[in-house]
């Protein structure tokens, strides 16, 4: 990934976020996280959306299922640009927790156990930000190893 490119740009060549990429296009949301942003994009791999039971990928990618779709991906994204520094410190100053509004306007609760930044979703589901800081130029992608779900 580039730092000179935008969020798409770079994930679509990224091998681990295919998946990611086939779902943004179907929700026809490529021409918003192309945009000036800045965004935060927690990022799940191909693996974390393996995880979802079967079927379940396929399913929100039917035209049927547009809604849901871009509610689980914009719940994915908060407006801004927030590094792991920025995080951390919003971690602490929260007392352990800090709560990210997201784009879909649910909230994520990030927190860190062990040195690993987690996100804990409205279902309680927990995804670990694999790798931070991965610049971009209309934000910042945080991978991470599990697909996080809205309310």
């Amino acid at each position: 990934m580039y730092p000179s490119r935008n969020i798409i740009e770079n994930a679509v060549n990224s091998r681990d976020h295919t998946t990611l990429v086939a779902a943004v296009k179907a929700a026809g949301l490529v021409d918003t996280l192309s945009g000036p942003g800045p965004f935060t994009v927690f990022a799940p791999t191909n693996d974390a959306f393996a995880k979802l039971p079967a079927g379940t990928v396929d399913t929100l990618l039917q035209p049927a299922n547009l809604g849901t779709l871009q509610s689980i991906l914009t719940y994915h994204v908060v407006a801004g640009r927030v590094t792991a520094a920025d995080l951390l410190k919003l971690i602490k100053a929260g007392g352990g927790t800090a709560r990210l509004t997201t784009v879909q306007g649910g909230q994520l609760t990030a927190s860190v156990m062990n040195g690993v930044v987690m996100l804990t979703d409205a279902k309680g589901g927990v995804a670990h930000v694999t790798q931070a800081d991965v610049m971009q130029s209309n934000g910042v992608i945080h991978v991470t190893d599990a697909v996080s779900l809205p309310g």
